[in-house]
């Protein structure tokens, strides 16, 4: 399957490359500026707003620290007049890098590694934000505080909106079994940090360790993750499915991206896709009983948070000998 970021640019590349040289990717050279903006000190009290384009230029290395890009982003926002003079970093806005993977410092940002989330950005200052502040690709409305996507087929769905650029993001997942490259348009598939360790890996881990090689259902796959960490520990087979159909796509990418090529169903039926070792649906869990005639040794079910999960559980044990809930 070929697959294109929406935007039209090069921004799905494999996870392989991605991996490549990653320990680098947001190291500073010896020339980068380090700078001491205090994040809960209002910016205007610690800088000239009108000088911060010299103050706080590109290092020849192409990279910015994390604060400055940021102190761009809310001098641009102070100019609009989305946020008065007496902002801080610490309320301006949500950044979210990619790739996304743990630092042990503060990252130095190269272009078009940043996508950033706020509730209160309009268009006009989005689309000046893309275009002053190189690091930025992409600029969304939303409150993080509101998970994004849909929990079954009798909820609404909530996605943010795109103002401008694109927010195409990869978020790095180390597991046991190799690391997963996990690509999100964050518009419409929730927002996860990125950790050392993972407790929904380890959670995962430990429902696999009593199966050598098992057939796993995804109930609620989201982008993929768990499903495509089951096959990369060596299932024989992995169902996902998720009712949410940007998480469908973002799956198809991530599955290609992470090494396992993809064929689209092409019939108009539930199975949306396959591979030699997986098959993608997207239904409502309580109706997959009525598709798959299969038995899984495990069914995993990954929900937002908060969610009742009783009735995914009932419904995944039609299916499956063992029902993890992540």
């Amino acid at each position: 399957m070929e697959i294109r970021c929406r935007c039209g640019d090069t921004c799905i590349i494999p996870v392989s490359e991605v991996l490549k040289d990653l320990e680098l990717f947001y190291k500073p050279c010896n020339d980068c500026k380090t700078e001491k903006i205090r994040k809960f000190s209002p910016l205007a009290e610690q800088i000239n707003l009108d000088e911060i384009d010299n103050h706080f230029g590109s290092c020849k290395c192409g990279k910015r620290q994390l604060d400055i890009v940021m102190a761009h982003v809310l001098k641009v926002m102070i100019d609009e007049g989305i946020k008065n003079k007496k902002a801080n970093l610490r309320n301006a806005c949500v950044p979210l890098v990619t790739p996304g993977y743990p630092t042990d410092s503060v990252p130095y940002l190269p272009e078009n590694s940043i996508v950033i989330l706020s509730d209160r950005v309009d268009k006009k200052c989005a689309e000046r934000i893309v275009k002053e502040v190189g690091e930025v690709k992409g600029v969304l409305k939303g409150d993080a505080r509101k998970t994004v996507g849909i929990k079954d087929s009798d909820s609404n769905s909530h996605v943010y909106e795109l103002l401008a650029g694109c927010d195409l993001r990869c978020d790095i997942i180390q597991t046991p079994y190799g690391a997963l490259g996990i690509y999100k348009y964050q518009h419409e598939i929730h927002i996860e940090f990125p950790t050392v360790e993972s407790p929904k890996i380890e959670r995962l881990k430990e429902a696999l360790k009593d199966y050598d090689r098992p057939a796993v259902l995804d109930c609620t796959c989201g982008p993929g993750t768990l499903g495509i960490a089951c096959l990369k520990a060596g299932a024989q087979k992995v169902v996902f499915n998720d009712i949410w159909k940007p998480a469908i796509e973002t799956t198809l990418i991530n599955l290609e991206t992470n090494g396992f090529p993809v064929k689209l169903s092409g019939s108009g039926e539930e199975l949306i896709a396959s591979g030699e070792k997986f098959e993608i649906y997207s239904m409502d869990v309580r109706e997959l009983a009525n598709c798959l005639d299969e038995k899984f040794d495990i069914c995993i079910i990954d929900t937002f948070p908060g969610v009742d999960t009783a009735e995914f559980v009932e419904a995944a044990g039609k299916l499956g000998r063992k029902v993890v809930v992540i």
